[in-house]
């Protein structure tokens, strides 16, 4: 079955990339089909989890810094079309260590750029947030005006957002493309076809299974564990009014409080083992329970105890370095890829839109940083 319609864009994937390239699109005045096999914000997609951080500190880098920044305000638009409150302001908080060279550069960064923060001493820390229990080394900083997102209802509006637009929406799997010169035509494996221009493919964990051999050794889909535990009834001290949300980056853990009755979320920052996106199944391992008990036990002693509410298992899918992956397919000019969101790629979802919108137009300036060629086969984390 042939669909008779050609569009001028077909987005593959309605996670967070795809569903603001959608939207970014259509806004632009194109036509725009959006293609999704398990629909959006589905279980097995790295958008399909409770909450993602949004804050603005990137070490020395202002590029994701300003890019986080134009998105929390794009976000906060749509949210406030649909009219559901799915941006917590909880502020973020950063443990950093004496000599933090990362954390110290964040500061001149913001300092920069006119972001709100504070840097808070270890004393001051105790005293706002007696919850944690800090070692004598550790300072704190501060992004009051960043927060938390609720990421699967966050995505889901965006869709219905570009359906009102105009957008079509499709559940369909597509199969892998023949590209060559150019692609004309995107077979999904119910048999029909999809005719367009121009073809984004925002697939998050399966790029690499549908570009194999180009990507196969160039995105790296890691599963990652996530934890939800519960307060002791009555205590609203891991509550978004007196809990913000928070980063351990020499522990390499992060987390959120509890937002909307869900419960404390707790995760591990550093990449896990690879996991295939289709067909990997979603449990934690004891081992993980213990180790996260254990940081609970050090780091929040109230919660040491804490029933275990609900575990996540969902996925990063990794560049080399961290870096997105934003650049046209080697072998055909009308083929755009758009994906490693390596983990911190969720908030900026809205630039990324905006900047495959205005490529895809033959407009803008190219951010080297987003080019294939620059994505290794060997990974070496420089992005957090």
């Amino acid at each position: 079955m042939t669909s008779a319609k050609t569009w001028d864009v077909a987005v593959v994937g309605a996670g967070c990339f795809g569903a603001w390239t959608a939207l970014r699109l259509r806004q632009a005045g194109l036509r725009v089909v959006l293609l999704d096999q398990y629909g959006p914000g589905n279980a097995r997609s790295s958008s399909g989890g409770e909450s993602r951080i949004i804050r603005m500190g990137y070490g020395p880098d202002e590029l994701y810094t300003r890019l986080a920044l134009s998105s929390l305000a794009a976000w906060e638009r749509v949210f406030e079309a649909v009219r559901e409150p799915l941006f917590h302001q909880t502020g973020v908080l950063w443990l950093a260590r004496t000599g933090d060279r990362y954390a110290i550069d964040t500061l001149a960064t913001l300092a920069r750029l006119g972001v709100p923060h504070e840097r808070l001493s270890t004393a001051e820390l105790r005293r706002r947030y007696p919850q944690f229990l800090l070692d004598e080394d550790v300072w704190g900083m501060l992004e009051p005006a960043s927060g938390a997102l609720i990421a699967r209802r966050a995505v889901q509006a965006v869709v219905r957002e570009a359906v009102r637009a105009g957008v079509e929406y499709r559940t369909a799997a597509v199969a892998p493309p023949a590209v060559r010169a150019r692609l004309e035509v995107l077979k999904s494996t119910d048999g029909s076809e999809i005719r367009a221009g121009s073809f984004v493919f925002a697939c998050g964990p399966w790029l690499p299974k549908l570009f194999p051999e180009l990507l196969g050794a160039r995105i790296f889909p890691t599963r990652q564990e996530v934890f939800f535990f519960g307060p002791a009834p009555g205590d609203e001290r891991f509550a978004p009014l007196r809990m913000p949300t928070w980063i351990d980056f020499g522990a390499e853990i992060y987390g959120l409080p509890d937002l909307e009755g869900r419960g404390f979320k707790v995760a591990p920052d550093r990449h896990g083992e690879p996991i295939d996106p289709d067909t990997d199944e979603r449990l934690v391992a004891a081992e993980s329970v213990l180790a996260i008990r254990a940081f609970l036990a050090r780091r929040f002693p109230a919660l040491a105890a804490a029933p275990l509410l609900e575990t996540r298992v969902c996925q990063y899918e990794n560049t080399s370095n961290g870096d997105f992956l934003i650049d046209r397919h080697p072998d055909a000019d009308n083929v755009w890829l758009v994906g490693g969101g390596s983990g911190h790629g969720f908030k900026h979802g809205p630039a990324v839109g905006e900047y495959v919108a205005v490529r895809l137009a033959g407009g803008g300036p190219e951010e080297p940083r987003f080019s294939l060629g620059r994505k290794d086969t060997v990974q070496k984390r420089a992005i957090f």
